[in-house]
C-alpha cells in the first residue's frame, strides 16, 4: 500500500521544481498541471480505501487496532463456505491476497482460499497456537506458538523462513511495522524482529507478561501489560518514551490521536490521555464485577467491546458514559468488528451477533453451535470468524 503523505510531498516536490524551471512555459497551465496531480493523489487515496477492503492483514485490521473495515457485508448472514480444521481456533483469522490465514490449536497454521474454502497449505508449528493471529506481508506470513516461537513462513506454500524463541508462550499477535515484526512475549519482553530474517533488532523488557498485541503508530508502540502499565516504545530503537500508571490488561489497547482504550482484569474500561499522560476516565459496572479481555473498536464518537459479564458495550469516548449494551448468554472474549454501521461479535454462548452500533439492537445472529472466542474479520462483504470446535466460517 502507498504511503499517501509521503506521496503528496514527492508531488509537491515534483510542482516546485517544474515551476522553477519552466515557469515562461507553464504560466496558467501550470494550475492545470496542479490540479491534475491532485486529482492523482485523490485516486490514489480512493484504492487506498477500495483495497482496504479486500483485505485484513492483522489482528484488529490494522496497526493502530481499530476493528473497522470499509466493506458491507449484510446484516443476516449465511454461510458461503465452511473449512473444518478438526482443533479448536482461537486465533483470529487474516485475509490477503485471496487467501485465509489463521492459527489452529494444535500447532497448525493454515492458508485457505477465500473464494472456496479450501486448504491451500498448512505448516506444523510442532506447538500450540492460542490467540495469536497471522500478521501478513508482502510475502510472509508471521504467527506465535505457546512454545514461545515466533514462525515466518512463505505465502505462496507455506515452507518456512525463519523462527526465533522468546523465553515465554506467545498468545501476543506480531505487527508488522516497516521492516520489523513487534511482538509481545510472556517473558515479559517487546520483540522487534527483522522481518526478513529474525533477527533480534531490540527488545524491551516490562516487569510482567505481555498477552496483548502492540498498537502502533508512527514511531510509536503502545502495549498495555500485566506490570499495570501502559508503556509507549520508540519503535527505531527501543527506548520507552513514557509510561502511564494504568492496570493489569490483556485487552489490547486501541489508539484513537492522543488517546488509548482498553479493558482490563481490574474490571473495568480505560481511558488515557497520552498528551497529558493520564487517566481521562474509567468505566466500571456497579452492578457486574467481570474482567473485559476484548479488544475495542473504535467509531467515531465510541468504543465498542465484550465482557466477561456477558455483555457487548458502547462507551463514549470522550466520557466513557454507556451508550447502549446488548446481553448475551455467556462470556464475550472475541473483539468486535465493525462495518457498514453494524457491530460483528461472537460470544462463547456460539452466536455470532450482528448489532446496530448506534443503537445495540440486535439485527441478526448465527448459530455456530460452539463458542466463539476467536474475533472475526471483515473482508469484501464476507465475515470470516473460526469456531471452538475447529470449524472456520466464511459468512456473507
Amino acid at each position: 500500500m502507498h504511503d499517501l503523505p509521503r506521496l503528496r510531498r514527492l508531488l509537491c516536490g515534483s510542482v516546485a521544481f517544474l515551476d522553477r524551471r519552466s515557469r515562461p512555459l507553464l504560466k496558467e497551465g501550470r494550475f492545470a498541471f496542479l490540479w491534475i496531480l491532485l486529482l492523482l493523489v485523490s485516486l490514489s487515496a480512493a484504492s487506498q480505501t477500495n483495497s482496504s477492503s479486500s483485505e485484513w492483514r492483522q489482528f484488529r485490521n490494522n496497526p493502530r487496532l481499530t476493528g473497522v473495515s470499509t466493506s458491507s457485508p449484510p446484516a443476516t448472514l449465511k454461510v458461503i463456505w465452511t473449512y473444518d480444521a478438526k482443533q479448536s481456533i482461537l486465533s483470529s483469522p487474516s485475509v490477503a491476497g485471496g487467501v485465509v490465514y489463521v492459527g489452529v490449536g494444535n500447532g497448525d497454521l493454515i492458508a485457505v482460499d477465500f473464494a472456496s474454502g479450501k486448504l491451500r497449505w498448512k505448516y506444523a508449528t510442532k506447538s500450540f497456537i492460542d490467540e495469536s493471529s497471522p500478521a501478513v506481508g508482502t510475502d510472509t506470513v508471521y504467527v506465535g506458538d505457546l512454545d514461545g516461537v515466533v514462525h515466518a513462513v512463505s505465502i505462496r506454500d507455506g515452507s518456512p523462513l525463519w523462527t526465533f524463541k522468546t523465553q515465554g508462550e506467545i498468545k501476543s499477535s506480531p505487527v508488522l511495522v516497516n521492516d520489523l515484526v513487534l511482538m509481545g512475549s510472556y517473558d515479559g519482553s517487546l520483540y522487534a524482529l527483522e522481518a526478513r530474517t529474525g533477527k533480534v533488532r531490540w527488545k524491551f523488557q516490562t516487569e510482567g507478561m505481555l498477552h496483548a498485541t502492540p498498537a502502533v503508530v508512527g514511531d510509536t508502540a503502545y502495549i498495555a501489560g500485566c506490570d499495570q502499565m501502559f508503556r509507549a516504545i520508540r519503535i527505531s530503537d527501543g527506548k520507552q518514551l513514557y509510561e502511564i500508571k494504568a492496570e493489569y490488561s490483556a485487552a489490547s489497547p486501541v489508539i484513537d490521536g492522543d488517546r488509548a482504550y482498553f479493558g482490563t482484569f481490574n474490571d473495568d474500561v480505560v481511558a488515557l490521555d497520552l498528551k497529558a499522560r493520564k487517566e481521562l476516565w474509567r468505566f466500571d459496572d456497579p452492578e457486574r464485577d467481570f474482567p473485559f479481555y476484548s479488544s475495542a473498536a473504535l467509531l467515531t464518537d465510541r468504543i465498542i467491546l465484550g465482557g466477561r459479564d456477558k455483555v457487548v458495550r458502547a462507551l463514549d469516548k470522550n466520557s466513557g458514559k454507556q451508550l447502549w449494551s446488548f446481553p448475551t448468554k455467556a462470556r464475550v472474549d472475541s473483539s468486535p468488528a465493525v462495518a457498514a454501521g453494524r457491530v460483528y461479535i461472537g460470544s462463547s454462548d456460539g452466536h455470532l451477533y450482528v448489532l446496530d452500533a448506534a443503537t445495540g439492537a440486535k439485527r441478526s445472529e448465527f448459530d455456530a453451535g460452539s463458542a466463539l472466542v476467536s474475533s472475526p474479520a471483515i473482508v469484501s462483504n464476507r465475515v470470516v470468524i473460526g469456531s471452538q470446535d475447529g470449524v472456520l466460517y466464511c459468512l456473507g
